[in-house]
């Protein structure tokens, strides 16, 4: 088994190395391209291309030292808190609803090249009403739906939301963020759900059972980051205080054998995100990821890629770790995972089995390698 090894940005992956694929099929890397996939861990404000946080940044007077020097190094951070303060700047060029729109729409492109099918796409009100308190999260909403359908149209990518509760604003600005999240899904502006990223350590599971319990009841999904920045305990927390159908990472469960078979017997999925633990300290670079064993433990793994932008990654590019760690079987086992933990519906879940089904036989067919 590989180590996980994060590449630079622009380094070419190796394109020649065999693997058994699904049905049969003779695989090689750039196969995994074609395959379609879903997308259920990936936060809209970190997919911001540099490019656009330095035009926004420069159209309205945010000052930030990432706004200038190499296009290349916009994003270049060292530490943990040096991401989020990364992230911050972010949120505080998006400004206006066609801001919102044109991200939305540059996310679509970049699902598209990479074939990404069908998305759940985390979107943080508080935190954009946080740095812009008048800011109109409906119209920004309408702005981005309005995008996301016309791409929808043209292109087949279906795209929801999952509304994040945001830890680190308390109880009392959560449940007010699951409130907005309930109207505008009845607004029909295509959230879904709701999540709960931020600081983990500080801000446990305890103090959001209220916001969560509202939210399921009004129809929504529930997810959580969890057992990343704090352990186990929080992995268990999540499921068993919030009620979350899936958990955002959630490697650090392996502290404790319980948790792992918590996840297990309820068939909990883990989202994975390889190059964000190793970006954000959590996993150490050249180490076996966690995925591996939880794999092997009987945990549900997906893949994702969290932060896509800021961690100078793609969701295309972390399913290459994984084949080049666990194979390309695994990896096309991994995304029918993540097909069948979505919350699509049945016809659609159907359909993306279908689509995955028809790019590995004309994979056989053909004997295109990966």
């Amino acid at each position: 088994m590989a180590n996980l090894t994060i590449r630079p940005a622009n380094e070419t992956v190796n394109e020649d190395r065999p693997a058994d694929g699904r049905n049969g099929a003779c695989v090689q890397e750039p196969l995994i391209a074609r395959l379609p996939k879903v997308q259920l861990h990936c936060h809209l404000e970190g997919t911001v291309r540099a490019a656009t946080f330095r035009e926004l940044a420069a159209q309205y007077g945010v000052q930030s030292v990432r706004a200038s020097g190499p296009l290349e190094d916009t994003y270049a951070f060292a530490t943990f808190g040096d991401f989020l303060l990364t992230f911050a700047e972010v949120c505080k060029t998006l400004q206006q609803p066609e801001d919102y729109a044109r991200v939305a729409r540059e996310y679509a492109h970049d699902a598209v090249a990479q074939n990404v099918r069908y998305a759940e796409i985390f979107i943080s009100p508080s935190v954009w009403t946080f740095f812009h308190a008048d800011l109109d999260v409906h119209a920004c909403l309408r702005a981005m739906r309005d995008a996301l359908d016309a791409e929808e149209s043209r292109t087949g990518l279906y795209v929801r939301f999952i509304c994040d509760l945001t830890r680190n604003f308390g109880t009392e600005r959560a449940f007010e963020t699951a409130r907005i999240a309930v109207a505008l899904a009845e607004a029909n502006l295509g959230v879904i759900g709701v999540g709960l990223g931020g600081d983990e350590a500080n801000f446990p599971a305890s103090l959001f059972v209220e916001p969560f319990d509202f939210a399921r009841a009004s129809g929504l999904h529930a997810v959580a980051h969890a057992g990343e920045a704090a352990g186990a305990r929080s992995v268990r927390d999540a499921i068993e205080l919030l009620g979350a159908q899936r958990i955002g990472h959630g490697i650090r469960a392996l502290e404790e054998d319980v948790v792992v078979d918590l996840l297990a017997k309820r068939g909990i999925a883990l989202e994975c995100a390889p190059t964000s633990n190793v970006r954000t300290g959590v996993v150490p670079a050249d180490a076996e990821h966690p995925l591996v064993l939880l794999d092997e433990r009987g945990v549900i793994v997906t893949i994702d890629a969290d932060d896509p932008a800021l961690f100078s990654t793609s969701l295309a590019r972390e399913l290459q770790l994984v084949a080049d760690m666990a194979g390309a079987h695994d990896v096309v086992r991994f995304l029918r995972n993540a097909v069948d933990v979505s919350f699509a519906d049945a016809q659609r879940k159907a359909a993306l089995h279908a689509e995955l089904d028809a790019a590995l036989e004309s994979t056989t067919q053909r004997r295109i390698h990966l």
